[in-house]
């Protein structure tokens, strides 16, 4: 016990809360900046199991955020590497790291193997499954993202409002670190946050991290939350799914131009413009399906198109898919 005396000498912890952590499984999904600090944390605490899930390599740009990795790691699947530091943290635990991307085909698999989830994925489409499947599943989730000089963490399911109660409709922006930029140390203090809610939660603390909002302002360095215990879940969404889950039976819709795209989602899809998305022709009894990159282009498109159809609409990312 001296790896965790620290910890342990806590009247919060002690030995029975140093029990609930090894016999507790997190799935985090996504390895880049919110998952440098909360990989180490986690690992460090004892957290018996731990699995990543990253479709991505290292890239030169991520290593001012994402300070699992180092020069040396460029071109090497990160939730391999992520898995690497944690074991060479903490011998005592069991680390998983698969490279593959969070999606719909996916999602059930995972979560259902995990007692508490993290949503570190910088995508809207794999924070909405995530929060899908959780609630579906009665799973907690634990879901942040910063962007620029901001961010927030919230403790969603498991009881509790999901993602969709808080953010219900498409978001404004379509920016992400990639497009916008990101401050490491902002995203630092997130995840830190992050962490600090997932061993809140397995360790029983209250008041309980699930229904609360935190959000972190970098430019003045200060803190701001509250809690959304009612926040009232939507009567319908648009779901995310997979191109490999779309048929022919399908009236599948591609959004992307042939510039930024050469192959479709789907064989069987129709190029047409976000701008022109109306003219689509209803088609009784048959499934919409919108694609695009991210999944937001969809979901905006999907908002536009919904009055006038009257099947299903779904949402393709297809850079996930």
């Amino acid at each position: 016990m001296s790896r965790y005396a620290r910890q342990t000498q806590l009247p919060e912890v002690g030995p029975e809360g140093q029990a609930r952590l090894s016999s507790a499984r997190v799935l985090v999904v996504g390895a880049g900046g919110l998952a440098a600090p909360v990989l180490p944390f986690l690992s460090g605490a004892g957290v018996g199991r731990i699995t990543i899930v990253d479709g991505d390599s290292v890239d030169l740009s991520n290593l001012h955020r994402q300070t699992l990795f180092s020069e040396s790691d460029c071109g090497r699947p990160k939730a391999e590497i992520a898995a690497s530091r944690c074991r060479a943290l903490n011998a005592e635990i069991d680390v998983i790291g698969h490279k593959q991307s969070l999606t719909s085909v996916n999602s059930a698999g995972l979560v259902a193997q995990a007692d508490v989830i993290l949503d570190c994925a910088d995508s809207y489409a794999a924070s909405y499954t995530l929060s899908d499947t959780c609630l579906a599943q009665g799973k907690p989730l634990i879901s942040a993202s910063v962007l620029g000089l901001s961010g927030y963490v919230g403790g969603f399911c498991g009881g509790a409002p999901s993602l969709r109660a808080l953010f219900p409709d498409a978001p404004d922006s379509g920016a992400s670190c990639a497009t916008a930029g990101v401050l490491g140390p902002v995203v630092g203090a997130v995840g830190a946050m992050q962490a600090q809610m997932a061993l809140n939660l397995i360790l029983g603390l209250a008041p309980s991290p699930l229904g609360q909002m935190v959000q972190y302002d970098g430019r003045t360095l200060r803190s701001s939350g509250f809690r959304f215990d009612d926040a009232p879940e939507p009567n319908s969404c648009f779901r995310f799914l997979s191109a490999s889950q779309l048929t022919d039976e399908d009236q599948i819709i591609e959004l992307r131009s042939v510039d930024e795209a050469a192959c479709p989602a789907h064989p069987n899809a129709k190029r047409v413009t976000p701008e022109n998305v109306n003219e689509v022709d209803p088609n009784q009894g048959k499934r919409l399906a919108l694609c695009c990159a991210t999944g937001l282009r969809a979901w905006r498109a999907a908002e536009q198109i919904q009055p006038n159809w009257p099947g299903e609409i779904v949402l393709v990312a297809a850079s996930t898919s």
